[in-house]
């Protein structure tokens, strides 16, 4: 138990520090095509070093979050990958000049104490395998996200970057129910494999394109709601996942207020734009900036 809330941890502070790398980088390049599954865009990011080392932290965030789930229930999992938002107010703070209020400051503590519920409540993580139909659903689900992303990429940059950031976050949803339903990475008769390859890979194509343009802000939002509720159901309704004897309440609480917290610094995907040097204010990113936020 002790080794996966710490791998989880990990992943958290992997996720949310190449979160801000990739929200600079992603604005540096050129802009796309406008589609929400802009492989291009993808690629232009991709020659930038920030970017490059956004990588290569969601590599190794995402080793570390395979070894979480083997030990703890996904919801445990979930509202831990969420606090990465509070990682990444942290890390803008110091890379990137932006100031945080005495109440973003406390909504971390609050991520911090949600998560120390989580930790106290969350037993052993669930024994069930999954039914067939499951990990066909799972399939399912995530060709979906490439046919929202592709529809998405039409519309207004507000509600584009929600419906693209919420898109985003089942598609690293899928990722986490795909594998606890993996026994082997080498089984190529099981649907969750696929699914796991094309949710992931789907899930950072609409995220890139989030970030590009639109409020990165809303697209967060929508990334954490995405990433942590449905995995949460799916595992304590099918996987078997459940809380210590009588600590129900405490995990449950634990979860929407380490979700909430993170929901109120999902401003802190955000780059901030202002130029650099030494007449460059310090603080958030300006009303009037390309953000939209």
């Amino acid at each position: 138990m002790l080794i996966g809330m710490m791998c989880a941890l990990g992943a958290a502070v992997c996720f949310g520090t190449a979160s801000v790398l990739q929200a600079v980088a992603t604005r540096a390049a050129e802009p796309g095509t406008g589609s929400g599954v802009d492989a291009a865009l993808f690629l232009r990011a991709v020659r930038q070093w920030r970017y490059l080392a956004g990588l290569g932290l969601d590599a190794s965030g995402f080793v570390l979050q395979i070894v979480a789930l083997r030990h703890v229930p996904i919801y445990a999992v979930g509202a831990a990958l969420a606090a990465s938002l509070a990682v990444t107010a942290v890390v803008a703070a110091r890379l990137l000049r932006v100031r945080l209020s005495r109440t973003e400051w406390g909504a971390v503590g609050v991520v911090c104490a949600g998560l120390l519920m989580l930790g106290l409540a969350a037993g052993e993580e669930g024994a069930k395998s999954g039914p067939l139909a499951l990990k066909l659903g799972l399939l399912g689900v995530a060709v979906l996200v490439l046919l929202v992303g592709a529809v998405a990429g039409r519309l207004p940059d507000g509600p584009r970057a929600l419906v693209l950031g919420l898109g985003s976050g089942t598609g690293f949803g899928v990722v986490e129910v795909a594998v606890r339903l993996l026994d082997s990475v080498l089984d190529l008769r099981n649907p969750a494999l696929y699914a796991l390859l094309l949710g992931g890979g789907a899930a950072f194509l609409l995220l890139t394109s989030a970030l590009a343009r639109g409020s990165v802000t809303a697209a967060t939002a929508g990334m954490v709601l995405g990433e942590t509720i449905g995995p949460a159901v799916v595992g304590v309704a099918w996987l078997g996942d459940r809380t210590r004897e009588g600590l129900t309440w405490l995990a449950v609480t634990g979860f929407v207020v380490a979700v909430a917290g993170a929901l109120a610094l999902a401003r802190f995907g955000e780059p901030d734009t202002a130029p650099s040097g030494p007449a460059a204010p310090s603080g958030p990113a300006s009303p009037s900036s390309p953000s939209g936020v």
